[in-house]
């Protein structure tokens, strides 16, 4: 399981890596995609790392087909999150410091279901995040989809 650390410029220990995730309203609007993760336990956004020779929206739209199952195209750029006091090590000792571009994206086709990266799936609202464990900045990321308007550099 990877460790999220926490210390004034701990980010700069590690080699920077590029991710993203995306954010997946219901018909309503009021709830988001949430997937919980194999590794930790803990309720994310689907995403995880670029690779190299894809654009930032193909990597976000194949991070969630391979979490969730789901075609998903991205609409627009939600936001760029980077923490300077933030380390990932994980459990090979690899050390990462994450700068993250969060999407929201709508769902072109697909079933939802399960993948060895995630133990259960469903749409939540903001309130129920608050009990439920919450990887990293996700649920904020949540708030910023829900705020609208031009893109957050945070």
């Amino acid at each position: 399981m990877s460790q999220v650390l926490f210390s004034p410029r701990l980010g700069k220990e590690g080699q920077l890596r590029v991710g993203c995730s995306a954010t997946i309203f219901d018909k309503t609007r009021e709830k988001v995609l949430l997937t919980r993760r194999t590794d930790n336990g803990r309720w994310c956004l689907p995403g995880g790392g670029m690779e190299s020779g894809e654009s930032a929206a193909e990597a976000c739209e194949r991070e969630v087909w391979e979490e969730t199952g789901l075609q998903v195209r991205v609409k627009r750029l939600i936001g760029v999150y980077s923490n300077p006091d933030q380390l990932v090590v994980y459990p090979n000792g690899d050390k990462v410091f994450m700068v993250v571009l969060n999407f929201e994206a709508e769902i072109i086709e697909g079933d939802l279901d399960l993948s060895n990266e995630t133990t259960a799936f469903g749409y939540f609202s903001l309130q129920e995040m608050e009990n439920m464990p919450m990887h990293g900045e996700h649920k904020s990321r949540v708030e910023d989809a829900l705020i609208g308007g031009d893109a957050l550099i945070k």
